[in-house]
């Protein structure tokens, strides 16, 4: 920033040195543009479809949901957290319900929804907040045991198999 330091003899000429140009000598001021939304490329979320799904209270199995990004927060919250200093294996069901927005018809994700996970999902689960949080994808490198073929796949799944 560049500061302007203007001496004069009094205030009044002061003033009309810093004073605006009137208006019919001012270009006129183009329109202002019309708001957009910011898109930063950004990902935030990511969709999944779990290996075995989760069931709810009523029988309903539901496997598709999104997991966003982790805050510091969400990784610090946890470690203040009773039953995870009485058990830190419980750090990662305290973790995984921050992140995870929706489970199926489920967005109300709490730690009790995590807990009645099968085992496998809450393995899957725990790679893919990994893959999103530390690579910021979802793509695997693997490689194919009958021709030795190397490709990626998309863990966050499609159809089954495709995951």
């Amino acid at each position: 920033m560049r500061r302007r330091t203007v001496t004069a003899g009094n205030l009044e000429e002061i003033l009309q040195a810093t004073e605006p140009a009137p208006a019919a000598e001012r270009p006129a001021a183009p329109p202002p543009a019309p708001p957009r939304a910011e898109d930063h490329g950004l990902r935030t979320e990511f969709g999944f479809e779990l290996p075995r799904g989760y069931v709810d209270e009523s029988g309903t199995v539901h496997r598709h949901g999104a997991m966003r990004l982790a805050t510091a927060r969400d990784e610090l919250r946890p470690q203040i957290d009773l039953r995870v200093k009485e058990n830190p294996a419980y750090l990662s069901v305290v973790l995984l319900s921050q992140v995870i927005t929706r489970i199926g018809a489920v967005t109300d994700v709490h730690a009790g929804v995590v807990e009645r996970m099968y085992a496998t999902d809450v393995a899957f689960l725990q790679d893919f907040y990994r893959r999103i949080n530390s690579e910021g994808h979802t793509r695997a490198a693997v490689t194919c045991p009958h021709c030795e073929g190397a490709f990626e796949v998309d863990l966050s799944g499609g159809r089954l198999g495709e995951s």
